[in-house]
């Protein structure tokens, strides 16, 4: 008698057959935009994948007109743009606001038929408003989808996505209270595990000297007017200082911020493709709080004074680096207290007392989280098998 233990007998034998045939990898579409904060943990997954599975076919959903579109065709990853704008508070921002009400269906509409056409076994994203349209779009087909969340207050868009989401990942205890009606892994920021992984870049090709220690500055992806305006009287009085600083403007700024007479042990530039690879050659790091910049710290155990900015949804960037100097594993100043005189003293406390540097190092790899990649990939798997 042919019953149901037949044909599931007979369906087993030709998936195995399949696989065999086929070799083991997997289609994944993957979405992240609009900051390195999203678009490096992205590419730290991909790693991950690739090297788990190097036949895997991947195709990155992104937007037309940020970083991404720019930073993902770079490492030979297939990349498709769609039309898409955050909403904006601002004012000015409004006219792109009504526009992106007709954008985001037709987004959504496009996302569609780019997943029917490629039928991947999951969608990941990684945050950012491009998400949006590619995981609704992916819950519509019945495909199994994975976000993850960098900060310790997750942005509106997972937090508007977590119903479409077959598991959510977070990258700090505590928040998963954000996602009660979707399972929740905590995973880590998986820009952690790449940061180990990047090879060392010495800081001697932009100028310093091996034999000084050095302090590399920079204000997240994009770069920070506020925090350079701020910076350039500390960086024109330190000429007698014994260690040396590369500061990293940001590509908007650094035509104007470049004009100023800097002493000789100051160094500027625009922006770094590899800036993990810099870290593992330098002292002191001074960035903002993103969630991504402290795993990439954190990993690395390089000792650090944050400056969250104010200006980001939930002022997540201030919970993110109070979590660092209560773990005592850092300092942190707020902009609004930022001025040469709290920076000096701030980074004498640390270079010139051993006893606390080595204390915040092994704080920081304590805080770390550095397989964070390879556990998303192990519950990408649980989730399409």
């Amino acid at each position: 008698m042919f019953t149901y233990l037949h044909l599931l007998f007979i369906y087993k034998i030709n998936y195995y057959y399949i696989i065999m045939l086929r070799g083991v990898y997997m289609r994944v579409v993957i979405t992240a935009g609009g900051t390195g904060g999203h678009i490096y943990p992205a590419l730290a997954i991909i790693n991950e994948i690739k090297e788990q599975e190097p036949d895997s076919d991947i195709l990155y959903i992104g937007t037309h007109n940020r970083m991404e579109k720019d930073i993902i065709p770079k490492y030979g990853i297939k990349y498709l743009p769609i039309e898409i704008y955050g909403f904006n508070k601002t004012k000015s921002g409004i006219k792109n606001d009504i526009k992106d009400l007709y954008l985001i269906p037709k987004a959504y509409k496009k996302c569609l038929n780019i997943l029917k056409e490629f039928k991947p076994d999951i969608v990941i994203g990684v945050g950012g408003y491009v998400t949006y349209p590619v995981i609704k779009a992916a819950h519509q087909l019945h495909i199994k989808t994975f976000i993850h969340e960098q900060n310790s207050i997750p942005g509106k868009a997972n937090r508007a996505l977590s119903k479409y989401a077959s598991l959510v990942g977070v990258s700090i205890d505590g928040s998963e209270k954000y996602f009660k009606d979707t399972k929740c892994v905590l995973t880590g920021n998986p820009a952690g595990s790449n940061a180990l992984k990047v090879p060392k870049i010495s800081k001697t090709k932009y100028g310093l000297h091996e034999d000084k220690k050095g302090i590399l500055i920079f204000n997240g992806s994009l770069g920070s007017k506020t925090v350079n305006d701020k910076m350039i009287d500390y960086l024109k009085s330190i000429g007698n200082e014994e260690y040396e600083v590369l500061y990293i403007t940001g590509k908007s700024g650094y035509a104007d911020f470049k004009k100023n007479n800097f002493p000789d042990n100051v160094f500027i530039t625009d922006y770094v493709e590899s800036l993990p690879g810099l870290m593992k050659d330098m002292d002191l790091i001074i960035s903002r709080a993103g969630a991504s910049s402290i795993a990439e710290i954190t990993t690395l155990g390089i000792p650090c004074i944050l400056i969250p900015s104010p200006y980001v949804a939930n002022n997540h960037q201030y919970y993110n680096a109070l979590a660092i100097k209560e773990h005592k594993a850092g300092e942190m100043i707020e902009e609004k207290d930022l001025n040469k005189d709290t920076l000096i003293t701030t980074i004498h406390s640390i270079l010139d007392n051993t006893d606390k540097y080595l204390e915040y190092k092994e704080n920081l790899i304590k805080l770390s989280n550095p397989k964070s990649a390879n556990t998303i990939y192990k519950e990408i798997k649980k989730l399409i098998s």
